[in-house]
């Protein structure tokens, strides 16, 4: 005979288990921002974290209103801008551009000037956005931005029309260096870091072959770009773009950045974006504290696939 008694307990039990896994897992996800928001708070500056899944619905943002010197974080939204006019058959990636050795600034960062030295360059636009993505280069950076995207602001006009509003690129490396306080106007909050992430991940404003190539050109940065990755295992997989400033006379660091896009053990995929912003160098102190944000986001989510 059947126990309709039991049955309707079963069914009530049934129906709430998923309002109480929901409930136990917004208590894990705040007790991971109580030991993210620690490691800020013994920090110091400012410090924003974005964390979101891209192919399963968990994330948050701590100190997402602050807006955030980018740095070389600003050369992935260009890059997306660059292969937006490739798709659009402007341009080729295999289109050859001339940089006269006068254009070329020698005491900034250029890993391209260091590979040749004292010469004019002839450089595809390919080699362009791979020098200026994967080695973070500023003249590589600086001549995409003004003599092929259109300038800073028709970048910063493409990312507004594409939904990224928590941005702002209104200065070039070069001018940037030239003033100190120039840098906060190229700003970005978590939540557009985190937005242009997605775009990248769902391929939303790319073609297969475009998006293909930048994740390529993000996944090779070299080993003095780790920071989302110091304290995970080896095999973590990452796609992701650096930023950092100099120090002022202070011993501030401006910015010191890190986004990307993390593969997951069981798979799955997760976006990181840490800002560190206005703190007391060395730059060893924000390589410190964005690995031990990561850390923290890692471990919870490796283990609560």
């Amino acid at each position: 005979m059947v126990n309709f008694k039991n049955m309707k307990y079963i069914l009530v039990v049934l129906l709430f288990i998923p309002q109480l896994m929901l409930g136990q897992q917004k208590k894990f996800i705040q007790q991971l921002q109580e030991r993210i928001k620690h490691i800020i708070d013994t920090t110091g500056g400012n410090i924003g974290v974005g964390v979101q899944g891209m192919d399963f619905k968990s994330g948050f943002i701590i100190n997402g209103n602050h807006e955030y010197p980018m740095m070389s974080v600003f050369k992935f939204p260009l890059a997306f801008a660059i292969l937006d006019k490739v798709d659009k058959g402007e341009l080729k990636l295999s289109d050859k551009f001339h940089m006269p050795k006068a254009s070329l600034d020698t005491n900034t960062w250029s890993p391209m000037v260091k590979d040749f030295p004292n010469q004019d360059l002839d450089v595809t636009l390919a080699d362009l956005l791979t020098y200026a993505v994967s080695k973070s280069d500023n003249n590589a950076c600086d001549f995409l931005y003004t003599k092929v995207a259109g300038g800073p602001v028709a970048v910063n006009q493409y990312l507004h029309h594409a939904g990224v509003k928590d941005i702002s690129i209104v200065y070039t490396e070069g001018e940037m260096e030239k003033d100190w306080a120039l840098q906060y106007k190229n700003w970005c909050k978590p939540a557009g870091a985190i937005k242009l992430l997605q775009l990248l991940y769902n391929q939303q404003l790319l073609s297969k072959t475009s998006n293909d190539f930048l994740i390529q050109i993000m996944r090779e940065l070299p080993d003095w770009g780790k920071r989302i990755t110091v304290l995970l295992p080896p095999t973590a997989e990452l796609i992701h773009k650096t930023g950092a400033s100099g120090v002022n006379k202070e011993g501030i660091m401006a910015a010191f950045n890190d986004i990307g896009i993390i593969t997951l053990p069981n798979g799955q995929h997760l976006a990181i974006a840490v800002f560190v912003s206005d703190f007391k160098a060395p730059q060893q102190r924000g390589i410190n504290v964005i690995a031990a944000i990561s850390k923290e986001i890692w471990d919870y989510y490796a283990s609560n696939p």
